[in-house]
């Protein structure tokens, strides 16, 4: 991993509540990018909410990020601002169901042979 003056967290960084079986196992973060929210994610959620102050240049330039999420230069400013995106964002629904409905004027019993008739 590349040097940083961005501080790790006194403990692993975790989201049970929107991520119960860890970030990789969600499809949605690399390997790398668990591994930089676990060992940094304390400390940018805590430069976020206010309870720590910046220490160096480096997380100073985290803050402005958060303003203004298109200045993320780094891996670690980038990967927090997907998982703000993902855990904070709205959820993504899918459903199997079309919004076309099936023109009904077609009447298909027409070619099948009645069920009541005797052969």
């Amino acid at each position: 991993m590349s040097e940083t003056a961005f501080r790790q967290g006194k403990k692993r960084f975790f989201d049970n509540k929107k991520f119960p079986r860890g970030f990789a196992k969600s499809g949605d973060f690399t390997l790398a990018e668990e591994n930089l929210l676990t060992l940094y994610g304390e400390t940018m959620l805590g430069l976020e909410s206010g309870e720590l102050q910046s220490a160096n240049a480096e997380e100073q330039h985290f803050l402005s990020v958060l303003a203004n999420p298109e200045a993320a230069e780094s891996k670690i400013e980038r990967v927090w601002m997907k998982y703000v995106r993902l855990a904070r964002g709205r959820k993504r629904f899918h459903t199997l169901n079309g919004r076309s409905k099936p023109d009904v004027s077609e009447d298909y019993t027409e070619d099948e042979p009645s069920l009541t008739e005797e052969d």
